[in-house]
Formats: C-alpha cells, structure tokens, sequence
C-alpha cells in the first residue's frame, strides 16, 4: 500500500519558528504535534498554512529538483551541462514509467498529493483557532482551497486530468483497486469552480484584513484565484484537452468515461474569455511602465528614451528594488535562505543563494564559478520581433528545424549575414550615456527591446560600465569566455542576461549576495499573462472578436516599444491563423524565463512540430569571432531532440500503477 499511503498521508510537522518573516514560502519544520495542539493556538496554525505554501514549486530555479523546470524541458532554452541526465532524457525521449530516478525532476504525483491531503487536513481543522478573527480564519480557509487548486492544476499540467479527492480527507484503508483518474471536464471544473468560490472571499489586496504588506506579501488574494482560474480555462479549450484525436477512442476509465474530451467544444474559448476579462474588470493591475530615462538632444535622442525605458519596463517585472510591481498578480520573491559560499567542501551551488541558477547562467569570463551551462536556444533568440518594423523575423525553418537555414521575412528588416562596424550598443537603462561600439552581428542589430534585457550576445558588452568588457566566446584566448570542448562553457553564442541587474560582476562569492539581496520577484500571475490569454481566446471563440485580440495583444507589444499589431501586418484582423501565431511568438518572448513555453507548446500542440531535431549554436568553436556566427551542429553532446504524441504528457510511474492496478496510464506508456 506505498503509493497509496503517499496519495493519503498526513505530514504533520510544523514549524514553531520561522526561518524569516520575509515571505510566506520559508518555513522550517523542527517539530511534532497532534492537530489539537496545532489549531488551537494563532501562531502554530499559521505555521501550518506556510507549511503548505511551502510545495509551491520553484519555477523560477532554471536548473534544480523542485517541481518547476518548465524552462529546461522546453525549446527556449539549450544546455552545455551533460550531467543533468534528467532534462536531457526528456528532451531526447530517454524515459519510460519505469524510470522514476529520471522523471524525479519533472514527475511530481506524489509530492502534490501530499500537499492536496496538507491543505485538507487545514481546511478540517483550522476552526479549532479561537485566537484569530472570524475574518481571517475565513481568509485562510480560502487560501487553502487556493493552494490545493493550484497543486490539483499542477498535476493536470504535467501528466492530465488525474484522481481528484475534492473535499474528502484521502481515505488510507480504500481499496486501491478502485482508485481511477477522473476525466479532463472533472478536473477542470472543480479546479475552476474552486477557484471562482475563493475569489468571493480572497481580499483583493491582504491589507484589507489588517495585514502588513511587507511579512505577508505572496499570500493569495482575489487577483490570484481569477489569475489561475484563467489560465485553467484557457488550459481547457486549448487543443490538447479539447477534442484532441490523439486521446479519441482511448483511455477510458474505470468508470466507463473516456478520460479526455472525444469532440472539441469551441464554447471553452468563451469561457477563457470571460474568465481573463474578469481580472481585467477589477481594475488592481496594469503593466509596469517606466519613462525615467529623457531625451536630452545629444547623447540620448528621443528614439533612444523610448527604446531603453521600454527595456526598463521590461526589467523592472522582475528587478523592482524588492517592492511588488502593480503588474505582478501573485508570485515570490527569489526562494532561498542561504548564501553563496565558498568553504571547504568546494562551491555551495546546489544549496547557495537562488539553488544552481545564479552561478549556472552566467558566462566564465572573470567569474566565480560562471559556468555558463544553459543559454538561449538559437529558436528563442530567432522568434525576438524587430524594432522598427515590429514583424517575427523567422517565419520558420527548412528541414526538420534546421536552424542554419532560416526562412527570413524580408518585410522584417531582419539581416541573418554579416557583420556592422561601429554599431553603438544599447546595454542598459542605468548606464543610458553608456553606448559603447561595436563590431556587431547584423542578426543582432535592430531588435526588441526585450532581447537586449533578456540575453548579450557574442561580441556585446556585459552591462557593467565600470568594468567595460564584451562576452565573447570562441576558441581563441582572446575570447572573454574561450570555448572549451569539455569545461563550463556557454556553447551556444548568447549568455541569459534577465535574473542579474546591471553592474553586477562576480568575481567573488560575496558579489552573488546582492542578487537575492534586491529581492528580485518571480511573477507566477501577471497581467500581461491575462491581456494575452484574452487575446487568445478571443481569437478562437465561435463569435472571433478581432478587435479585442488585436488590442490587448497590442497592450503588450506597445509596452516592449513595438507598433500595433495591424501596422507591422496590414489586414491581419482578418486573418485568423496569422493572429493565432502572432499571439503564441509574443508568448514566447514575453514570458522568456518564466516557465510557460513548454505547458504553452504542448497544450497548443505544436511542439510536435518546434522541438525535434539537432541542437543547433553558434560555432563557438571557430578561431575568430567573425567565424563564431555561422550556426552548426555538434557543440551540444546529446542526441538529437524528439518529441512525440506520448510527450505532451508525464507518465505516471510503474511503481503506482503496480498498486493501483486499474488506474489509466497516459498513452504511449
């Protein structure tokens, strides 16, 4: 009875101090006790409700065990790390249910169920608090329905729809052989109905209640539960859970139901709608807009204030000097209580300050311990739009994604050959004087302000003025980051840029400090998240309402510094296929780094289509940096890429189904 003991246990430890008051998802559990105890006093119950904060999963760790790693499994990213066989088993289809050392990074059936059961056994017990107002017992009710909707949806995402307990406390001595998934429809409607429920009684912002902003902030509010509600409902009309023929005639339950829609509804698109236009109408959130950077008719021309405060707002979603944007919804701060060491033992990276991701992403030139092991993939860095023409410059590529042969759109202004003399550099809103020049790629020349706030290319400086110097990688030591067949090296031309503000140089372990120390948050729920999925749905609902896509598309676009949508492509009102692959390219460049392009490419069904094939770079293993921009293959030591249809979703292991013997695999497994 293992499994089923997992889908039912009560974890009962609780924390009676707290690592910090800075955040409601650090907790430490160092003790026991009965619920009785528990519940009956103000501080150990709120101890508990942290504790079950504390599955969240941590999306914003590129590289780590932690239930978010959404970024590595999709095509936005590529890595030099050879030892995480986890994302690289993925990624080529090196996996089965048999596996679970392998799926342990992105399988979590039994770290969710566990907290499902947590927030049950809150919900059943936190009327024995008599110390707290009726007002805030209510509150937390609510957020504990929250949270196990949230851990209900993020089962869904990674294996479909699965066995839901609704309100019951999982039942230990049930007979396992009657435990079956519950279909796509079940699912969504209790999570959303869950959700809706909540959001009547969630404050919009927790100081309503008399909460301080300050300790309690990432507590959920009403924002929240609408924000995920309409990301669940988008979920549900997209075409993976819609009618799909790849699920029609299979996976019937034990029940008799067939567990995923046999015919496509078009009416869930109606609902995304509604359901996004219901965060829109409460007025709380907008994008974050800065205007700080002015021309002054010499060093700055009106076009440069535009292009870097555009760049600035980008940044400043992320990077707000510790304060919550009134762009972010419900998110977190970086998630870590320790720092980044250096003792005996070697480098403190698994454990040190933001896990693996803070000395994982930079370059190792001049660095402590920049391993430069993930990077963006040359996919991500092609999808980026131009500047002046607003246009997607790489309409696709020839072969099975053969990225040395892209299909430009020459109406882009996009130029994929040669180099420019003297080309002045945008590096960042704080060193606005600061344009120094360069040799540059044309390729890199002319693009949206979101791609010189997310990554630095090969032959760019890094934005740090005092130290003045380019990230160049090839094989020469002339290079700043000399490639190197088998060290920790960026392999593919382009270093991620957007986790680290300007004037950061890490040339010790106490310069890695100040990045957790600004407190840079990770927005779960945004608002340019909503205006999009309104976008989407609008496009795709029976009554298409163009006008309300292409205006709240444009919300975004016009915030990056772009044109309107129907300038940069006359007549795409009109033009509904268009529309739809504007929306998914500007997803994917907006949400860079924020865990939504794989659940975005599976639930569109695209990524049958957008992840096989060879990892391509750049050549960074040329003599000169000049040679370094052909593209190849062979850098990257995996094998190729695959995706097939039983890849949109996780299996769930053997060992479960060994238990639950009648419980439906997912196909292909």
């Amino acid at each position: 009875m293992k499994y089923l003991k997992i889908l039912a246990m009560s974890v009962l430890a609780l924390a009676f101090s707290l690592t910090s008051c800075d955040s409601y998802f650090e907790v430490e559990l160092d003790d026991q006790a009965n619920l009785d105890d528990v519940f009956s006093q103000s501080n150990t119950a709120h101890n508990y409700l942290r504790h079950i904060y504390s599955y969240i999963p941590i999306e914003e760790e590129i590289i780590g065990s932690h239930g978010g790693w959404g970024t590595a499994r999709s095509d936005e990213s590529t890595y030099s790390f050879y030892q995480w066989v986890y994302y690289i088993n993925y990624r080529t289809g090196n996996y089965s249910s048999a596996t679970p050392a392998n799926l342990s990074n992105y399988g979590f059936w039994d770290r969710f169920y566990i907290a499902i059961n947590q927030c049950t056994i809150f919900l059943n017990n936190i009327d024995k608090d008599t110390q707290d107002s009726a007002e805030e017992i209510a509150m937390m009710k609510a957020e504990a329905r929250f949270l196990r909707a949230y851990y209900y949806f993020c089962l869904f995402r990674q294996y479909g729809p699965v066995f839901l307990w609704f309100d019951q406390t999982p039942d230990e001595g049930i007979d396992a052989s009657t435990i079956d998934r519950h279909t796509v429809d079940q699912n969504i409607d209790f999570i959303e109905s869950e959700l809706w429920a909540v959001s009547q009684i969630l404050p919009t912002d927790i100081t309503e209640i008399g909460l301080d902003a300050s300790t309690w902030m990432g507590r959920a509010t009403k924002g929240a539960a609408l924000a995920l509600r309409s990301r669940v409902l988008l979920y549900a009309a997209s075409p993976l859970y819609n009618g799909a023929d790849i699920y029609k005639g299979q996976m019937k339950n034990l029940y008799g139901d067939y567990l995923f829609p046999q015919e496509e509804d078009p009416t869930k698109w109606q609902k995304a709608a509604d359901a996004a236009y219901e965060v829109i109408k409460m007025n709380k959130y907008d994008l974050v807009k800065d205007q700080s950077v002015v021309a002054n008719g010499t060093t700055i021309t009106e076009d440069d204030a535009k292009f870097l405060n555009a760049m600035r707002s980008y940044q400043l979603v992320w990077q707000n000097g510790g304060t919550w944007s009134q762009e972010t919804i419900w998110g977190w701060w970086w998630r870590t209580s320790n720092s980044y060491t250096n003792d005996t033992s070697g480098y403190d990276y698994m454990g040190g300050v933001g896990g693996t991701m803070v000395p994982a992403l930079p370059p190792n030139f001049g660095f402590y311990a920049g391993f430069g092991g993930s990077a963006p993939s040359l996919k991500l860095i092609d999808t980026y739009p131009m500047w002046k023409s607003g246009r997607y410059p790489v309409k696709g590529y020839e072969g099975v994604n053969d990225m040395s042969k892209p299909i430009i759109d020459p109406e882009s202004g996009y130029v994929a050959e040669g180099f420019t003399d003297n080309y002045k550099q945008y590096v960042d809103p704080i060193y606005p004087d600061w344009r120094p020049t360069i040799k540059a790629h044309n390729s890199c020349i002319g693009r949206d302000p979101r791609y010189y706030a997310n990554v630095v290319p090969n032959g760019f400086y890094w934005p740090h003025q005092a130290k003045n110097k380019k990230f160049t990688c090839y094989n020469s030591t002339e290079a700043t980051s000399p490639y190197s067949a088998t060290g920790n090296c960026i392999r593919v031309g382009y270093a991620w840029r957007r986790a680290y503000p300007a004037g950061l140089w890490f040339d010790s372990s106490n310069t890695y400090t100040p990045v957790t120390g600004l407190k840079w948050i990770y927005p779960a729920f945004r608002m340019a998240e909503i205006y999009l999925n309104y976008a989407e749905a609008c496009n795709e609902k029976p009554e298409r309402d163009a006008a309300a896509a292409c205006e709240y598309l444009n919300k975004v676009r016009n915030r990056a510094g772009l044109n309107n949508i129907e300038e940069a492509y006359p007549g795409i009102e009109n033009n509904k296929e268009l529309l739809r692959w504007c929306i998914q390219r500007e997803r994917m460049v907006e949400f860079t780094f924020e865990s939504h392009r794989h659940y975005d490419a599976c639930r569109w069904m695209i990524a049958k289509d957008e992840y096989p094939g060879p990892w391509y770079t750049l050549a960074c293993d040329a003599k000169t940096y000049e040679e370094s921009y052909a593209r190849k293959t062979g850098l990257i030591a995996n094998a190729d890429n695959v995706f097939r249809d039983k890849d949109y979703l996780c299996p769930i292991y053997s060992g479960t189904l060994a238990e639950m013997t009648n419980m439906t695999q997912n196909i292909g497994f």
